[in-house]
């Protein structure tokens, strides 16, 4: 299976769903480039009532929505500051939104960093911080926007949260899952995979060598996809909102800036050695369309990869792979709950224990 998912990789599907998004409103978070600036563009040209552009950066963020009105006319794309690094800043957004927001139809949660050597944020590994905790705590506060809209306005409502194809590569070591705490084990510097990407290929779409991936046992690329599959857990089988997770498979984006000397990655296959061809930014940002607009049987909680459902790795849905999706949940909620009461108040009114 892992081979042949990496060699898919030579040509990315053309765009497979557009929607008309009159009316409604649509949250890019990490939008100020890459993926996350293309797939503005894709979701911009189907005209939502309001877009905002959720970026760490102010000069960046402001680029970006000229660029997208540049590239689409769309004139109402708005630039609302979020910093994915300061859990106050995700509490902020998510307290503007419910102020000022209206109606929330699609939420894309797109940022993520990679570092190569271990950095420290409000207690917390940083990209452990940014890519899974702070990636959950905005998801969390506007999941009551999302199924209130649903209500009111008789429609389904989409959360995507972006993970990687490198999961497959990917699960939670034994010594990690024998640990009174997997989060906390996981936030120890000893802990921290040194060398190539640090961390990001744990977490998010990683611009690593297929052999170093299968060497290092690392574990926070999976914690994206046991998020979406344990929220779906949790919310009624019949839930308005349907969340996914997609992988916009290898692109060539700003991701590998922290990486002197990066080269593209390459697989052995049958016995010879091919280098894997990067897709465009705006060939990946098409998947996360797809996750956030597509009809179809199966994709609630679902993890989608070149503009289809695709079965997540054999550790996901494993029975350790279920029981560190219900502890991970767990702890998440703790430590979250930890940063604003609204994380506890939002799970005990609408979500199943």
């Amino acid at each position: 299976m892992q081979d042949a998912i990496m060699i898919q990789q030579a040509g990315a599907p053309k765009l497979a769903v557009k929607a008309d998004l009159t009316g409604k409103t649509v949250i890019i978070v990490g939008a100020n480039t890459g993926i996350g600036l293309e797939a503005a563009k894709h979701f911009a040209s189907m005209n939502p009532s309001k877009f905002i552009l959720a970026c760490r950066s102010e000069e960046r963020g402001k680029r970006a929505v000229a660029q997208v009105e540049k590239a689409t006319g769309l004139k109402n794309a708005e630039l609302w500051l979020l910093d994915l690094s300061r859990f106050a800043s995700v509490v902020a957004f998510a307290d503007r939104f419910e102020k000022e927001g209206g109606r929330l139809d699609i939420l894309v949660m797109n940022a993520g960093i990679a570092v190569q050597d271990y950095q420290e944020m409000e207690g917390w590994e940083s990209t452990l911080h940014v890519n899974h905790l702070a990636t959950a705590l905005c998801s969390l506060l506007l999941l009551p926007r999302l199924l209130k809209t649903a209500s009111e306005f008789g429609v389904q409502t989409r959360l995507v949260v972006v993970s990687s194809g490198v999961h497959y590569w990917t699960s939670i070591t034994e010594p990690v899952r024998n640990s009174p705490n997997i989060l906390k084990k996981l936030n120890e510097k000893e802990s921290f995979p040194q060398g190539t990407t640090g961390r990001y290929q744990e977490s998010k779409r990683t611009p690593t060598n297929i052999s170093f991936v299968r060497r290092k046992a690392n574990h926070t690329v999976v914690l994206n996809v046991l998020f979406v599959r344990a929220l779906t857990a949790h919310l009624p089988p019949t839930s308005p909102l349907i969340t996914t997770t997609s992988n916009p498979g290898l692109c060539d984006s700003e991701l590998t800036r922290d990486f002197p000397g990066w080269t593209p990655p390459s697989i052995i296959h049958e016995g010879k050695k091919l280098a894997l061809v990067s897709w465009t930014c705006e060939e990946g940002a098409r998947q996360l369309v797809f996750a956030a607009l597509a009809q179809v049987d199966g994709i609630r909680g679902a993890y989608t990869s070149e503009n289809e459902i695709a079965e997540p790795s054999d550790f996901v849905i494993s029975k350790e792979g279920k029981e560190c999706e219900d502890r991970i949940w767990d702890e998440t909620i703790e430590i979250l709950s930890e940063t604003t009461p609204k994380v506890t108040e939002i799970v005990k009114q609408y979500l199943t224990v």
